[in-house]
């Protein structure tokens, strides 16, 4: 199998961008349009550790209607065109590798109906996952899906993204019912409803929820939401070991726990979080959890993690009732990527993305922790170790191309190992740029070739997000 492409290779391969086609951006959308370099250069790269030259132009979609006009004409020109949310995807989903513009959809962050009758909520794609439940708190119904940053829904939708509260709540998949979405060729559809099941004809949602931007752009999403827990109640618990740590976390699922999340943190990202959040965690291996529910189900759920816990020598089992006190735990756990930065000056992170049925979970991380050891990088761990789901970070120094080959290949045997074991190589990350070497592995050759054919016959002229997911000629 290949290994990731260099970032040579995917500086390569820019598509022209006429004079005539901007001069027409430019009369259409005025003060929403912009060439300056500031602004290319904030659209022009995310939270991963790739680089590529920015867009030649963003524009800053206001409504449906905008998204439409651009997007026919980037068709008219044959300019790529990519969809920015809130810009913090990790394997390179942002970037302009074949030229082209960005089509900020930020300002579209409106909730458009909210149906708590039916637990569905509409809501523009810009909109992020804290705004949306800050618009909600007060109907007692809440959006679960936490991937960690502050990301927009589109994003999330087009990632298929998922986060701490996925082992109870489940993902994107799960929670967009429906969308309205703008073609390659300008048209706008909508795909779905709010109906909670259909058999009517190809499920379009489910194709396009995890597309990355390469088949359409989003100009509206609807989710499930869900009642506010009458309870919640979180817990940390410290262990000697990782390994004791995720085998209390098998033993959990496997008794079919309802817990609602179930957070691992290894003595490396203990440490760095102390640090950057001003904490005093116990530095070992730990578990932080969450339980939804009724005082007496939380209360028996907490319990029964308890129990399984001292089995493999838990300890410490600290609780946090109040409201501040699981904020302060997760903004923490949260923080964690951002604690890693700040603890090597000057590095950019690799991070990993796999998930692995439970029952092989332990297999996976430990060799992948003795492998990580031996190479002397710096690096944390953290998981949603729920479903199986769990990164690592290696901290490099971005100028060192031997470290970031050393990086690199551990990134490449943790995937190998992931596959192998019945996994995939991103659980919520997306391929992006940097995951496109493992594709082939996992879906095969046949599977890959039904996508490109997917994406040909939507987008014939390769205008979408070109260059994600998989290669394709223009």
């Amino acid at each position: 199998m290949n290994a990731p492409e260099s970032n040579h290779q995917l500086q390569a391969g820019q598509r022209p961008v006429p004079d005539a086609f901007l001069q027409k951006l430019a009369a259409r959308f005025g003060a929403q349009y912009s060439t300056a370099q500031a602004v290319r250069e904030q659209h022009g790269r995310d939270e991963g550790s790739i680089a590529a030259p920015p867009p030649a132009a963003v524009v800053f979609a206001e409504s449906a209607q905008d998204v439409q006009d651009a997007v026919r004409l980037c068709a008219e020109y044959s300019v790529p065109v990519i969809a920015y949310g809130a810009g913090s995807s990790l394997e390179g989903h942002l970037l302009a590798v074949q030229g082209g513009i960005t089509l900020d959809v930020s300002r579209m962050n409106q909730v458009l109906s909210i149906n708590t009758e039916d637990l569905t909520i509409t809501v523009q794609p810009g909109i992020t996952r804290k705004a949306l439940n800050e618009a909600i708190k007060d109907t007692g119904f809440f959006f679960p899906i936490d991937p960690g940053a502050d990301a927009s829904i589109g994003g999330m939708a087009s990632t298929r993204a998922s986060g701490t509260n996925a082992v109870r709540y489940g993902t994107m998949r799960e929670n967009v019912l429906a969308l309205e979405v703008v073609t390659a060729s300008g048209e706008r559809i909508r795909t779905g409803n709010r109906a909670k099941k259909s058999a009517a004809g190809y499920d379009l949602t489910r194709l396009l929820v995890g597309s990355e931007g390469t088949l359409g752009i989003f100009t509206e999403v609807t989710l499930r939401i869900y009642p506010l827990p009458e309870a919640v109640s979180a817990a940390i618990c410290s262990f000697p070991s990782i390994e004791a740590a995720v085998r209390t976390v098998i033993q959990t699922i496997q008794m079919g726990v309802p817990i609602a999340r179930v957070e691992l943190i290894d003595v490396n990202a203990i440490r760095m979080v102390n640090t950057y959040s001003k904490l005093s965690l116990r530095e070992e291996p730990m578990l932080l959890m969450e339980f939804h529910g009724s005082p007496t189900g939380v209360k028996e759920q907490a319990e029964m993690v308890q129990d399984i816990a001292s089995e493999f020598d838990g300890n410490a089992f600290e609780w946090a009732e109040r409201p501040e006190d699981r904020t302060r735990l997760f903004t923490a756990r949260h923080n964690a990527y951002f604690a890693a930065v700040a603890s090597v000056p000057g590095c950019r992170c690799i991070t990993t993305d796999t998930c692995v049925p439970i029952s092989r979970l332990a297999d996976a991380l430990l060799d992948c922790v003795n492998e990580a050891d031996a190479s002397g990088i710096p690096y944390f761990l953290v998981g949603h170790v729920g479903d199986g789901n769990f990164h690592f970070g290696y901290l490099i120094d971005p100028d060192n191309d031997a470290q970031r080959q050393q990086a690199e290949q551990l990134n490449h045997q943790l995937v190998e190992r992931a596959i192998a074991l019945g996994g995939t190589c991103t659980g919520e990350h997306g391929i992006g740029i940097h995951k496109q070497g493992f594709l082939a592995e996992e879906a095969g050759d046949g599977g890959v070739a039904m996508m490109r054919a997917i994406k040909q016959a939507l987008d014939p002229k390769n205008i979408l997000n070109p260059g994600k997911i998989f290669q394709l000629a223009v």
